[in-house]
Parts: structure tokens; sequence; C-alpha cells
């Protein structure tokens, strides 16, 4: 028992040993064990005149960096949306306060009204129309035309952007004019509810960036910046920070439809529901050819269903909006992601 116990202490006594050796050694190189360094009073004192070099000088008093409201001469009201917003739809109410510019506090000379920031009464819209004129030129031969087009119709073209669900909005514009620097066109490819009425697209396009479209297929748009266009010279275009909350419109489905009674109303919901769908829209797809194949079925039936499954409910009732003034027709149910339209009353 006694050599049992001895060679238990002589092993515990070597192995403290080790470890002391190990965790205190004194060599220059031992990663896993050697101990961190402090740093002396010298080094210390060193950082501190360091720290106190890099500082600023603080003031008592804050400076405060006098922010230059943007004045932009373009003789339109900026809207977040051109081609989706119709200015001449009463509204209801606002979902935040009017004071909630989207262009940022003091950053624009023009009143956010909630929907719109109105131009100024000194711009000239005949000015602006001449100026355009003059960065156009001349117009484009047809060698020159085809020459373009060939150049940035195809899809794998670096100089592209995508319309969406918004249509036309105000910073795509300034991305438009971005391009414009290295570039003498633009492609767009155009998805979604927008394109049911291209030709509005096509118009604001030229409108607001002061361009000129020189191709157009389906979807797809090329437009084309000015023989004497100047990037230097561009206009102030203040950029959105955020997008505004849409305001409150008037109802678009009324229980009641215009021209018919409660159970006649009732009786033609229930006929579009189970009537055979005319077409089945897909989520940001191509509607070019929608409001042309609802006037022909027209022409036929009383009734239309589109199938708007995976589209969305609010992609529908933008939907049924276009095609109440492009058609003309009258919507009367959005149920299921399904589109029921009425053709009115016929004289």
């Amino acid at each position: 028992m006694l050599s049992i116990r001895r060679s238990l202490t002589k092993d515990s006594i070597l192995l403290l040993c080790n470890l002391r050796a190990r965790f205190l050694s004194t060599d220059c190189y031992d990663p896993p064990f050697s101990p961190l360094s402090k740093p002396t009073k010298a080094q210390r004192e060193e950082k501190k005149k360091k720290k106190k070099k890099t500082k600023p000088d603080q003031s008592s008093e804050p400076v405060n960096y006098p922010t230059v409201p943007v004045t932009s001469e373009l003789p339109f009201d900026f809207r977040y949306s051109y081609s989706e917003t119709n200015p001449e739809v009463e509204l209801i109410g606002f979902r935040e306060p009017k004071r909630f510019s989207p262009f940022g506090p003091g950053r624009l000379d023009r009143k956010w009204t909630g929907t719109c920031a109105p131009a100024s009464p000194e711009s000239d819209e005949r000015q602006w129309a001449e100026e355009r004129e003059e960065v156009l030129g001349e117009p484009l031969t047809v060698e020159e035309v085809t020459e373009l087009v060939e150049q940035y119709r195809h899809s794998d073209c670096s100089r592209q952007i995508n319309l969406g669900k918004g249509g036309v909005t105000h910073n795509m514009i300034d991305d438009i004019h971005n391009h414009w620097k290295k570039a003498e066109a633009v492609r767009i490819k155009c998805l979604g509810v927008p394109t049911l009425d291209m030709d509005n697209i096509c118009f604001h396009l030229e409108e607001k960036s002061g361009g000129k479209i020189v191709y157009r297929h389906i979807n797809i748009i090329v437009l084309y910046r000015g023989r004497n266009y100047d990037p230097k010279n561009r206009p102030i275009i203040p950029l959105m920070l955020w997008k505004p909350y849409p305001p409150i419109y008037p109802r678009l489905v009324k229980n009641v439809a215009v021209g018919l009674t409660f159970e006649e109303t009732k009786e033609m919901r229930n006929r579009g529901l189970h009537s055979p769908a005319l077409m089945k829209l897909t989520r940001n797809g191509v509607y070019v050819n929608v409001v042309g194949r609802v006037r022909e079925e027209f022409e036929r039936e009383e009734i239309v269903r589109l199938d708007c499954t995976h589209v969305g409910m609010s992609d529908c009732k933008r939907i049924g909006v276009k095609l109440k003034d492009l058609v003309p027709c009258v919507p009367i149910l959005f149920k299921d992601e399904q589109i029921i339209l009425w053709r009115g009353k016929r004289d």
C-alpha cells in the first residue's frame, strides 16, 4: 500500500510540475499556453496621446449645417407614380398626415399636398417643350434607328430598366437619366398591371424624361435620349426617400350596380361566377391584349369573368379600375381572385 501511495504522489508531483512549466514558460514562442502580455506604463501613455491627437475639437455648441431646398424647374407635378394615378378622381381621405413629404424635410421647395408636389406657377411648359426639341435635334434616319434598335432591343442589354406595377414612378425618371450618361438609349421592360395601357406608359415616359421612343414591341420599349443631350445639363430631379401611403379612394364596387336592382345585381354576380373564364392572368404578366379580348367578348356576352388566381387581390382591383375606363365596363364583383365585369346597359 505504501508503494502505491508513493507512486501516486510522485505522478501527481510530476503532473503539477509539467503544468507549471507550460503555463509559466519563458520561451518567446509558445502560442497555446503563453499568457497575455500586459502593456507597460509607457505604452499606455503613448496610446492616450494618440487618442488626444485624433479626437476632433468638440465645441460646446453643436454645429447645424443648413439644408438648402432643391429647386427644380420641371413644369409638372411630382407624384410617386405618373401612369397609375388619376388626379381627376376625388379622394375621400389620407392615410398619413400631409406634412410628411416623401422628399424629406426641407429638401424640396415644393409643398407636399398628400398626393403630389405641385409645380410652381412660374414654370413655363412652352420653354420646357422648346428645350426638349433642341435636345432631340434632327430626327434619326432609318439606318440610325435600325442600328440603335438592334443594339438595345435584345434581352441581354445591360442598359435595362424594369417597369413593374408601380408604373412610371418619379425615381425611374432619374434612373433613365443615369443610364443616359453613358448610353444613347435605354431598354424598358414593362410587366404587370401597367401593360394594360401601353399608350399611357409611352406618353408619360416621353413627357417626363424628355426622350423619344424609337422602338416598341409588345412590352419592350427603347427610349432615345436625343442628339444634343448633355449629361452635365440634365434636369434636376429630387429623389423620393420612401414610398408615400396611397390615399383613400371611393369604393369601386357598389352593393347595387348603376342601372340594376339589388336582385338583378345578385343574379349577374352568380352568373359571372359560374361562367367559363375568358382568360387566366398570371402574376406580373403581360396584359397587352386583355382589353381587346374583353371588348370582343362583350359583343357576344353580357358578363365576363377573368381568372386571376395567384395574382393577388390588390392587383385584381387595379386591373378592374383600368378595365373600367379602357373597355369601358362595370366591375360588379371581386371574389377569390376572380374579376366579374358587366358591359352595362346598351341603348
